[in-house]
């Protein structure tokens, strides 16, 4: 692989959005999973596609539109959630199915798929403009202050929110706060891996790393540098081989998965004979 390729503004903007939206997703992603929501960011990214198909069918610029549609729908469910205690996994349901079902019918309307909508369901990177780079670094940004100033609330609340509540943490705010950046998140990823394939940015890098990781703070940690690597490798990768970069830097992620996987087996395995061992001289 030559490194030319990196002279390339094209190239430039394509990896430092891939490393700040791996970031955001990285971070947001270990707190729905440790909520056993993982399935909550393929849902808002569903809730986007409606918006977009909505900016599409409108002219209005579609990240705007996806933006408001999925924290609007995200705000929504949450109280919904909370005030009739309905389960976690309808509340996906429900969210990912009405935005679908809103992206459906206003693509219907527009006479079918545009270039511009299959840009969004596999992801552009390699296409993001100046602007929108900025704007992700400066999402990114914001996301990673607003959790490393409110930390200690949101670890309290996703561990146990009775606790959380006990300890005079506003468990409610909280939760909207969360699903608004979660949701800004979601529909910043978005342009990198696509609406199809956002969930897999979101959860597999963090359930890789807690097969390694005993503390909150290593799991975060190694989620983030799985999270770079597969962007980065990703991005370069598919340049090369000239394949969609979404569904590469998703497929090096699991790669990097499977390989955890072996290598966790392998001490398990190796750690029981040593017992075994141990016993028998016993």
């Amino acid at each position: 692989m030559s490194f030319d390729i990196l002279t390339y503004a094209f190239m430039q903007r394509a990896i430092v959005s891939g490393i700040a939206i791996s970031l955001m997703c990285s971070v947001i992603g270990l707190f729905l999973v440790l909520r056993k929501q993982s399935l909550f960011g393929d849902a808002l990214a569903h809730a986007a596609f409606g918006g977009i198909a909505a900016g599409l069918y409108l002219g209005v610029y579609p990240l705007w539109t996806a933006f408001a549609v999925s924290v609007s729908s995200a705000l929504a469910l949450t109280k919904i959630k909370q005030k009739f205690q309905i389960s976690s996994d309808a509340t996906v349901a429900i969210l990912l199915s009405s935005g679908l079902a809103m992206g459906v019918i206003l693509i219907s309307m527009a006479k079918g798929f545009t270039v511009d909508i299959f840009s969004f369901l596999f992801g552009s990177i390699l296409l993001v403009s100046l602007q929108n780079t900025l704007l992700i670094l400066g999402l990114c940004g914001t996301i990673l202050v607003i959790v490393l100033l409110l930390y200690r609330r949101l670890v309290y609340t996703t561990f146990s929110e009775e606790q959380a509540k006990v300890s005079g943490i506003p468990v409610e705010k909280m939760n909207y706060l969360f699903v608004v950046i979660a949701a800004i998140a979601v529909v910043s990823s978005m342009q990198l891996v696509g609406i199809l394939l956002t969930s897999s940015l979101i959860v597999v890098p963090n359930v890789t790393a807690i097969l390694f990781s005993r503390g909150f703070k290593q799991t975060a940690i190694l989620s983030m540098i799985f999270a770079v690597f597969s962007a980065v490798v990703g991005i370069l990768s598919s340049y090369v081989l000239n394949v969609a970069p979404g569904g590469m830097i998703v497929l090096i992620s699991i790669i990097i998965f499977g390989v955890s996987l072996g290598i966790k087996s392998l001490k398990t395995r190796n750690k029981f004979v040593r017992k075994t061992i141990a016993s028998s001289k016993i």
